[in-house]
C-alpha cells in the first residue's frame, strides 16, 4: 500500500453521501484524491454486516468508490445495487462485495484496494482506523454512544471514538503530511465529518500540516443531530475538536450565518459565501463544488 509523495496533492476526509460529493467534484476539476472515510457506521446494510461479521462498515466506502470511478461501467452499476426482496433485502450489493473480500483477504484496506481496481478509479481511498470504532457523543454531562444514536441526538458537544485512540493507517497520515489542500466535508457534522476529525492522530497530524485547509459546510440542519445549529455553530464545533480552516465555503441559501463573519475574522478563516447546492437544495453540486475547491484550493 505504497503512496508515493509526488501524488498527494488533496487529502479529503469524512463520510457518507458528503465525502462522497467532494470526492466527485476533485476528481471532476482533474485531481486524484486520497479520500479518508469513516469507519464508525453501526445502521442499515453496514451496521448488519458489521453486527454479523465483525466487520467494518462497508457503505461510507462503497459511496465514495463509486465516486472516484472515472467512468460509470458495469461496476458502478453493480456496487450501487440494492436487493429489494428476501433475506438479503435493503442490502447493496457493493457492500457485500466489500465484505466478501475483507473476509477473503483479512484485510478492509487491501479490499478496499482490490475494489478499487474493479471499478476503475482516479484517486484512492482509505479506511480512517484499523478496525471498527463506535461513535461517542457527549451532551452536557452525559454520553450517548453509537452512530444511530448520536445521529438521533440534540445538544452534541463534542464526539469521540471507542477506542479512544485508534490506530490509523499509516498511508493515512502520510497522505495528510503531504498534502497541499485538505478537504473537509461536507456531510452530517458529528456523525461523518468530526467522526474522522476526532480521531486523534488524525487531528494532530492535520494540525501540523501547513496545507491549505477547507471546511464545506453541510447545506442544512439535520434533524435531531443540528438542529437550530447555524454556520457559525458549525465552525465552532469544528474548532473544539482542533480544526481551523483557512477557507469556509458555505452555502447560506438555507442555513443562517450566525456570527460566522465575526468568527472567523478571529482565528484568520476566510469566510466564502457560494452557490453550491443542486437544483433540489438537498445536496451539492459536484460542478459548482469543483469550481469552489479549485478556486480556493492550493494546487500548485
Amino acid at each position: 500500500m505504497s503512496l508515493p509523495a509526488d501524488e498527494v496533492l488533496v487529502v479529503a476526509l469524512g463520510g457518507g453521501h458528503g465525502l462522497a460529493s467532494s470526492l466527485r467534484a476533485l476528481v471532476l476539476s482533474g485531481r486524484c484524491p486520497i479520500g479518508v472515510v469513516s469507519v464508525a457506521d453501526d445502521g442499515g446494510s453496514s451496521g448488519r454486516i458489521r453486527e454479523a461479521f465483525g466487520l467494518e462498515p462497508p457503505g461510507d466506502v462503497r459511496k465514495c468508490l463509486v465516486a472516484l470511478a472515472e467512468t460509470e461501467s458495469i461496476w458502478t452499476s453493480v456496487f450501487d445495487y440494492r436487493f429489494v426482496g428476501g433475506e438479503l433485502a435493503g442490502h447493496s450489493l457493493g457492500n457485500l462485495i466489500i465484505a466478501g473480500l475483507t473476509e477473503v483477504t483479512g484485510d478492509f484496506s487491501e479490499a478496499i484496494q482490490l475494489a478499487q481496481q474493479l471499478i476503475g478509479v482516479r484517486g484512492s481511498l482509505y479506511p480512517s482506523s484499523v478496525g471498527p470504532v463506535t461513535l461517542g457523543a457527549r451532551v452536557g454531562l452525559g454520553r450517548v454512544e453509537g452512530q444511530v444514536n448520536v445521529m438521533q441526538t440534540e445538544g452534541i458537544d463534542t464526539v469521540y471514538t471507542v477506542p479512544a485512540n485508534p490506530d490509523v493507517p499509516e498511508p493515512v497520515i502520510r497522505a495528510i503530511d503531504g498534502a497541499n489542500t485538505i478537504v473537509v466535508g461536507p456531510g452530517s457534522l458529528f456523525t461523518s465529518v468530526l467522526a474522522v476529525l476526532c480521531i486523534p492522530a488524525i487531528s494532530e497530524s492535520i494540525r501540523l500540516s501547513s496545507a491549505k485547509k477547507i471546511y464545506v459546510v453541510n447545506l442544512k440542519q439535520q434533524k435531531f443531530e443540528t438542529v437550530g445549529l447555524d454556520i457559525s455553530d458549525h465552525i465552532r464545533a469544528l474548532l473544539r475538536h482542533g480544526f481551523e480552516p483557512d477557507v469556509i465555503l458555505a452555502d447560506n441559501e438555507y442555513m443562517e450565518l450566525g456570527d460566522a463573519e465575526e468568527l472567523c475574522d478571529s482565528f484568520g478563516g476566510q469566510l466564502v459565501i457560494c452557490h453550491l447546492a443542486d437544483k433540489t437544495g438537498g445536496l451539492h453540486d459536484p460542478e459548482l463544488l469543483a469550481r469552489a475547491l479549485q478556486r480556493y484550493g492550493s494546487f500548485d
